[in-house]
């Protein structure tokens, strides 16, 4: 195969519609918009209007509530920090904090702490401390002969 025999797939692209060059191209003319009318002119908005009628997008009532001053933490699984272990990135001889976990490249910025969660297998005997963790995951870390400590979340920045 050579260069100049490269095509793509059959039907993988599609020819633009070049509009109002001529009656033998098919839409010439009025280009396809018809005659006369909103539609036909430019700057035509008319998909939210009911003319004048209250659009249903605002009949309908708001749902939700996003709390602005939540705290979103980066969230880690347990299976995770076993395979950095197992890998030589993390030292599980040392007491494992955020700081090493995002030295590692577990995790990529603390957010407002990180959380620990069950997922996975743990079996490696290490002190873990972090901001937050499930019931799951700290009788995992239990069961493994470790500790996993919960410090209290850092307070919001403002």
């Amino acid at each position: 195969m050579k260069l100049n025999e490269l095509r793509d797939n059959p039907g993988a692209t599609k020819k633009a519609k070049r509009v109002g060059r001529g009656p033998g191209s098919g839409t010439g003319k009025m280009g396809g918009r018809g005659i006369k009318g909103q539609k036909s002119r430019s700057g035509v908005a008319i998909k939210g209007y009911e003319g004048g009628q209250m659009p249903l997008y605002q009949r309908l009532p708001k749902r939700g509530f996003n709390k602005p001053n939540r705290r979103e933490y980066a969230v880690v699984n347990l299976g995770l920090i076993q395979k950095f272990i197992d890998a030589g990135k993390i030292d599980a001889a040392q007491d494992i904090t955020e700081d090493a976990l995002i030295a590692s490249g577990l995790v990529r910025r603390k957010r407002d702490g990180i959380r620990v969660l069950s997922k996975g297998e743990f079996t490696a005997k290490a002190n873990i401390a972090v901001t937050g963790a499930s019931k799951g995951a700290i009788e995992a870390v239990e069961k493994a002969g470790g500790k996993l400590t919960v410090t209290a979340p850092a307070a919001a920045a403002e």
